[in-house]
């Protein structure tokens, strides 16, 4: 049976993460192809009439394949003895070890292989040629797909395929005050939503010195997931700044949250102006939720982000604080450039990041490795 069995993080809440919630969307939209993805041991078994594998422990420290060697052995051990499915699915970011052991496993079983780069790998030249090592390997930007093919990797072995965004609605205003309300945000005020990374440091002082330029009524949140130790520390380092740039009572620190939609649907503007997406989709999907919200986005010149910029669905700006003000201040300022600017968001994530139009694509990977 032409099926397809998909590798990545175990598929479960919280649904915070790009690279799985991307694997999840596949699982879901595809249709001509009988497919399985990773759960966890004890966990749910389906996920929308999707079959689950019991592959990863019941509690484990890290998420799955390429972050950490104690979830990886379980992967691989189940890629060895337990999969069925005569074609792989790889979500990770090319690493030497994993891509090692996959590698090795895929050649043993003799299966046919995909993987999807969610994000850019830092590896270049001969040495990312090495890391690849499936059948095809799918791309989400320009970007990475330029990064791949100028490291030797032949052409008919690259495709980009564009994320999908979830099938959000725009609320309403008076949904939008009640979602203000609901999260401690004042009615009328400006509201600026950073949902960076903290580890990231740069970028996330620099949207707090744009900030501080603006006017005084303008109110920025702060949508930073806690990952490790570091985002303790440059949290601290942060607030501190605010204080100092005396913004600290209009700046909110929403941390790791579950309502992250409700903060983004909350947003005049959602601003991610950082020059590095390690850990995030080279399209983040924290943005693809914003625009399908129909929320103004501003993004970062020079990165795969950029590429939401195209044909004006989002602005893009040089890494620099007063840029970056002067992009806030400009949108802030002029509701009707706002709205205008969140209707082509939305047009674009419509048009280009459909779920049924992603799943389709990757169905005619598969079809061409029979």
């Amino acid at each position: 049976m032409r099926s397809v069995f998909v590798v990545s993080k175990p598929l479960e809440p919280p649904w915070t993460d790009g690279s799985k919630n991307l694997a999840r969307d596949l699982l879901l939209g595809l249709e001509r192809y009988p497919a399985r993805g990773m759960g966890r041991q004890g966990g749910a078994r389906h996920i929308g009439g999707i079959a689950l594998e019991p592959v990863y422990p019941r509690r484990s420290p890290s998420g799955g394949p390429g972050f950490g060697a104690h979830e990886a052995l379980y992967a691989l051990r189940w890629l060895a003895f337990g999969a069925r499915a005569p074609l792989w699915h790889f979500f990770f970011t090319p690493n030497p070890r994993t891509s090692g052991a996959a590698r090795l496993v895929a050649r043993l079983r003799a299966v046919r292989t995909v993987q999807t780069v969610c994000s850019a790998p830092a590896l270049v030249g001969s040495s990312l040629r090495s890391l690849c090592f499936t059948d095809r390997i799918v791309v989400l930007s320009r970007k990475t797909e330029h990064l791949l093919l100028d490291a030797g990797l032949e052409r008919e072995r690259v495709v980009r395929i564009a994320p999908c965004a979830p099938p959000l609605t725009p609320p309403a205003a008076a949904a939008r005050l009640r979602i203000r309300r609901a999260l401690g945000l004042p009615a009328q005020a400006p509201v600026v939503v950073y949902p960076g990374d903290l580890e990231h440091e740069a970028a996330a002082l620099r949207v707090l010195e744009a900030h501080g330029r603006l006017s005084r009524e303008a109110w920025l949140v702060m949508a930073c997931r806690t990952k490790s130790k570091r985002s303790a520390r440059a949290y601290e380092r942060l607030a501190e700044r605010a204080r100092r740039l005396g913004t600290e009572p209009r700046v909110r620190w929403a941390g790791t949250s579950a309502r992250i939609l409700q903060w983004l649907a909350g947003a005049d503007v959602v601003a991610l102006p950082t020059e590095t997406l390690c850990g995030k989709l080279d399209l983040p999907l924290v943005l693809l939720e914003a625009m399908a919200l129909g929320r103004p986005v501003i993004v970062c010149e020079g990165t795969s982000a950029a590429e939401l910029a195209e044909d004006g669905a989002a602005v893009a700006v040089p890494p620099d604080a007063d840029a970056l003000a002067h992009a806030l201040a400009r949108l802030l300022d002029d509701g009707q450039l706002r709205s205008d600017l969140g209707e082509r968001a939305l047009r674009t994530v419509r048009e280009r990041h459909d779920r049924s139009a992603m799943a389709r694509a990757y169905e005619a990977v598969y079809d061409a490795l029979w």
